[in-house]
Formats: C-alpha cells, structure tokens, sequence
C-alpha cells in the first residue's frame, strides 16, 4: 500500500524535477540538501539561490534569439530587470552579470541606477527604462540621470502633463516613450488602466506635442496588460490593437524603432505547472513581423521587462511545524514557527499559491492538515495546495521535527512584507541567507541578514531602554 509522502509526491507529480530531487528522505534545490541549510542556520529561514536568477535571463535570451532567427526578424532583443520585484543589491549584482538593461518605477529607483553606475554594474550603453506616474522627485531623478550624460534613459510617458514637467528639467534633447492604456480583461473591476494614455489619443498627442518640438526624439512606444504573456484571446487581442498603434505612429515618427511588451512571463507555481515559453515568443515575434511587413515597415526592437521571471524562482523560505492543533473531528493545524502574512505576503493578498513541499521526512506515511502561523489573525493560514486542493505532509510527530519548504518566492514577498521594518503581531524577520557557486560548481552560502531581534523592533517603535 502507498502510504509514504514520497509515494503521494510520486504518484500526483512527475518526481524527481529539474529544480527538486531526493537525498534519501530529504528534499535538494538546485541539489542543495535544504537539512543541512537548517541544521546550520536553524528556522525560520529565508534563502536566495543566486545562480537562478542568471539561469532565467540566459533562457530568455535564447528564446529570443531562436525566434528571431526563425522568422528572420532583423532587429535586437534588449532584456529589462523590473526592479521593483526585488531592489535587493546581491539581486542587482547577479543580475547584471548578463548584459542587461534596467526599468525603473519611482524615484529611489534612480538612485540605485546611479549607485550601480558609480560601482560599474552598468554603464551609459546601458538602458534605463523610466516607468511609473510621475511627480516631483522622480522627475528630478531622471532629468538628473539624463543631464549627467546618461543619454540611454527613456522615460516612458504616462500622462498628458509629464511631457512639459521633463522639458523644464532636462538640457538639451532626450529620447522618450509612451505607455499604451491597455483595456483590462473583462473580469476586472475598471476597463482601462489607470497607466498610460488610450490607443485613440496616442497618435494626436504624438502630432500636438511632440513631432514639431526638436528636444524631443520618441524612440518607444510600451505595452503592458496585467495578466501577463498569456495565450488567451484577451492577450493576443490586446497585442494586435498595440501593433496597429505602433504602425500607424511609426509612418508619422520614422525615428519611432522600439517596441516594449513589458513583463508578465509566469513563474512555477505547481509541480504540476506547465507554459511553453518558446511558442508564446514565436508567436509575438511571428505576429509584429507579418504586421510590419504588410504596412512596409521596418520591425522594431524588441524589449522586454521581466521581474517574477528573473528573480522569482531564485527565493524559498524554509518554516518548522512547531505543534499541530487538533480543533476539532476533522481540521488539524500544524503551527509554523513564523507568519505566513509577514513572511509571505502575497498568500495572504491576493490567495497566491508557492510550490510547496516537505523538507524531510519523505518516507513516512502522510495527512491531510491545514498551516496556520503564528499571529493572532485568524487570516494567517495557507490552506490549499495547486492542483491538489489540499495540503499533504508527513505525520506530525513531537519526537521528529518536520520542516516544510515554500518555492518561488524570490519577487515581491520581502518589499510588500516589509523587510527590516514592523510586522503583524511584531512577528520578526527571519534570517536570510544568500546560496551561490563557485567557478567549479561547490556551493557557497553567507548570512545576508540576521533574525530580527526585539532591540531592534523597539528602535523602530522609538522606545528607549536607558529612559
């Protein structure tokens, strides 16, 4: 009979992965044994796996290449980071190993671009893409940017008064874009988006305020839906509408060569998870090439900004069960030794799901439990597995600790948490440690941060222990 977690695993999934194998009764990441993370580290644990992060980028970057060369498309491929998915500086320095370039959505995101110049992550060749709605400081960031001789920063418009706060900042001629107001899928609570300027305005504001005005060279133009890169007829919809925008503003801005498709690749969330991320970049690159060519156009580069997709599957965290609760004929809590609301924001907001899985123990027979965390919320819980509609682990046992993983969790999680600051309940950051590897492959681990301690709450809540 089939009664050990592993048989569950085996027989629910395809096992072992890529990314997940066995050592014995141990789960390994990227063949890292996660047992000897926690018996060196202790839990709660959060790690970043650093060697995935220019994994993803390589890959992207490949797909990109193949598709191009199969449809003969004769234009470049630039790869943004989102930095707003992790602004963490060992992300950056990671990240910026693979000739990449940057997209920016506030003003401190200025002020990192400039910190990683001044270090020689970047240089000027390098692309800085300037999203978001903008006011005063971000303005004065990116005119700075641009006035120091960084002439590859492109803010991209988002709305009608920009345009003139930019010029009254900037000396001399700078490139821009315009973001397209994509409509949102038919779900959503609104039918626009509140970022960018509509697909029927683009083209008049181009003519009004921007073709007879000689400091000004519209080099982009952006779009963004927030669904992501799916292959649902909303998504390929909303492309073709960008593509005739793109067109039809190209024939009267021939300096017009770039098209941005933002971000929006997806991340594993399941074992069970499946996307075919060549097709969907055949199908982009193949869709642009046969619309230029119809209306004699030239394609346009191609960029793109991915953040989830960069950074996510380079995070995990790794909790203990602390006890489990029986409340009542059916439920079973086991208790973890942190707070899913602090740590792992995004289950909690949006019903987000992680791969999740046991860490050790997979030999032993399994049940059927619910995980609650340690606030006093009673929304702090995380009650159903992908594809599984419930969660599976090991049987508790007081005499055996079990230790349980969440993956995937790199991008977004520590910036909507609040890294370093106060949490619900005062429940404290955990210990984050950094995973990397060597020129010859051994892996190498470092503490990026300690576990918060109460000194350092009551600092922030500004109580003094000498009064």
């Amino acid at each position: 009979m089939n009664t050990k977690y592993s048989d569950l695993i085996n027989q629910t999934y395809y096992f072992p992965q890529d990314e997940f194998t066995l050592n014995k009764d141990n789960l390994k990441f990227h063949n890292v044994d996660l047992m000897k993370l926690v018996e060196e580290y202790g839990t709660p644990l959060k790690f970043t796996y650093l060697p995935q992060i220019s994994n993803n980028i390589s890959k992207a970057k490949n797909w990109f290449r193949k598709s191009m060369e199969k449809n003969k498309y004769e234009a470049k491929y630039y790869y943004c980071y989102c930095t707003k998915s992790s602004h963490f500086e060992f992300i950056m320095n990671e990240a910026f190993k693979n000739n990449i370039h940057v997209e920016t959505s506030s003003a401190f995101d200025i002020n990192i671009v400039e910190n990683l110049m001044a270090n020689g992550k970047i240089n000027k060749s390098t692309y800085v893409i300037c999203n978001g709605f903008k006011r005063d400081q971000y303005i004065e960031n990116i005119s700075r940017l641009i006035n120091n001789g960084h002439k590859n920063t492109i803010p991209i418009i988002d709305n009608f008064e920009e345009l003139d706060l930019l010029q009254a900042e900037i000396k001399g001629k700078f490139k821009i874009g315009i973001r397209i107001a994509s409509e949102e899928e038919p779900k959503f609570e609104f039918y626009t988006s509140r970022l960018g300027i509509g697909y029927k305005n683009i083209v008049n504001f181009y003519k009004k305020q921007i073709q007879d005005n000689d400091k000004l060279e519209l080099k982009m133009l952006h779009f963004f839906i927030n669904t992501g890169i799916n292959d649902t007829a909303y998504y390929w919809n909303e492309l073709v509408k960008c593509i005739k925008v793109y067109i039809a503003l190209k024939k009267e801005c021939p300096g017009l060569d770039s098209l941005n498709i933002g971000g929006g690749f997806p991340i594993k969330n399941s074992l069970a998870f499946e996307y075919d991320y060549q097709y969907m970049i055949d199908e982009i690159i193949n869709q642009i090439k046969i619309a230029c060519d119809e209306a004699e156009v030239d394609v346009p580069h191609i960029f793109t900004e991915f953040g989830s997709f960069t950074v996510g599957e380079s995070g995990g965290a790794i909790y203990q069960i602390l006890y489990q609760k029986q409340q009542n004929d059916r439920e079973k809590w086991n208790m973890i030794d942190s707070s899913f609301i602090t740590t792992l924001p995004d289950t909690w907001a949006i019903n987000k799901r992680f791969i999740m899985l046991a860490v050790n123990r997979w030999n032993e027979t399994y049940e059927r439990v619910l995980l609650g965390g340690l606030t006093c919320d009673s929304d702090d819980y995380y009650n159903s597995e992908q594809n599984m509609n419930a969660i599976y682990l090991p049987k508790y046992n007081k005499e055996k600790p079990l230790y349980i993983g969440f993956f995937n969790t790199g991008a977004y999680q520590e910036t909507i948490g609040g890294y370093g600051g106060l949490h619900h309940c005062l429940i404290p950051q955990p210990k984050h440690i950094l995973i990397n590897r060597d020129e010859n492959g051994i892996i190498a681990t470092e503490v990026f941060s300690e576990q918060q301690t109460s000194e350092d709450v009551l600092k922030i809540l500004g109580y003094d222990k000498n009064k």
